[in-house]
């Protein structure tokens, strides 16, 4: 693939114009950092990533604790998501009149509604008192998750909380992955489905052995560009005393007044977990972009 080449007058009028942002942004942080009566105070800080107990072992603070409950949120979210996603989109193509309005409906109620009332609905008006009338709150508590499940699903205790904004977030994210999955799969020839006709596959055989494939291969980048909207949108689920990142820092600038080193050190963790995951979802939309032009997954050399 052949590189862009820019002119020596673009490369410095470029230089130019990010030496005025930078210098623009340091003077409205020094004009807004004067009048700010603040002791920073970053000695307090690393105690919350990790500390050391009365033992000499390392634990985790509650930053390292709230990022991997981050973690964990956004993977079985998005996992979910996109099922619910993929589930949705198919009923949104479907040449039968009853599935594409059921699907039409779950798309256009979630996205049309604001996301911090979807999540107090789905949390305190059906995620809690449905797993409280099933009795599955108490079951869950008594689960001997072990080493391996605390890891996958967080403590025992906070089991439903942390279901019920799986749940949410899956269902709510779910929606805009219909969407992608809805406009992937009208983005195919309808010669792909006549040939498939022609050869006797029935409608589900059509779509799972010709359509998806084909139509997954360019939802790709669309996904993983939700996924990394969906992390970034787990930080709601504080408002439901979830005890992910958000929330944890939530807290400890309640107890310590330390906000500033406190959210700079969540916005820093923020980056690291999403910019690896924008980086790689940008690299494999360019990669399928060249195979694309190519004519095939091989046909190009590095």
């Amino acid at each position: 693939m052949s590189r862009a080449r820019y002119s020596p007058r673009a490369l410095a009028l470029d230089a130019l114009v990010l030496a005025v942002v930078a210098a623009g942004a340091f003077w409205l942080a020094r004009r807004a950092g004067g009048g700010l009566v603040y002791r920073w105070n970053w000695a307090v800080i690393p105690q919350f990533l990790a500390y050391a107990g009365a033992d000499g072992s390392w634990h985790a603070g509650r930053l390292l604790t709230g990022l991997a409950a981050t973690i964990r949120l956004s993977l079985w979210s998005g996992l979910l998501a996109l099922v619910l996603g993929t589930g949705a989109g198919l009923m949104r193509v479907s040449p039968r009149l009853l599935w594409r309005l059921c699907g039409g409906a779950y798309v256009n109620s979630v996205r049309n509604a604001p996301t911090i009332v979807l999540i107090f609905l789905f949390s305190y008006f059906l995620g809690g008192p449905l797993i409280a009338a099933l009795g599955l709150d108490a079951a869950l508590a008594r689960l001997p998750l072990g080493g391996l499940g605390e890891a996958l699903l967080g403590p025992a205790g906070q089991l439903p909380a942390f279901l019920t904004a799986i749940a949410t977030l899956g269902l709510i994210e779910g929606a805009y992955m219909a969407e992608i999955v809805r406009a992937g799969v009208a983005g195919i020839a309808s010669g792909q489905w006549d040939a498939a006709s022609a050869l006797g596959f029935s409608r589900p055989r059509t779509l799972a052995h010709v359509i998806l494939p084909q139509a997954f291969r360019h939802m790709l980048p669309a996904m993983a560009g939700q996924f990394v909207s969906l992390v970034k949108d787990s930080a709601i689920v504080s408002v439901i005393s979830i005890p992910e990142l958000t929330f944890q820092a939530q807290e400890l600038v309640s107890a310590t007044y330390r906000s500033f080193e406190v959210w700079t050190l969540v916005l820093a963790l923020y980056l690291a977990l999403n910019l690896p995951c924008s980086m790689a979802a940008r690299r494999l939309e360019l990669r399928l972009a060249r195979a694309d032009r190519c004519g095939g997954a091989h046909a190009c050399r590095h």
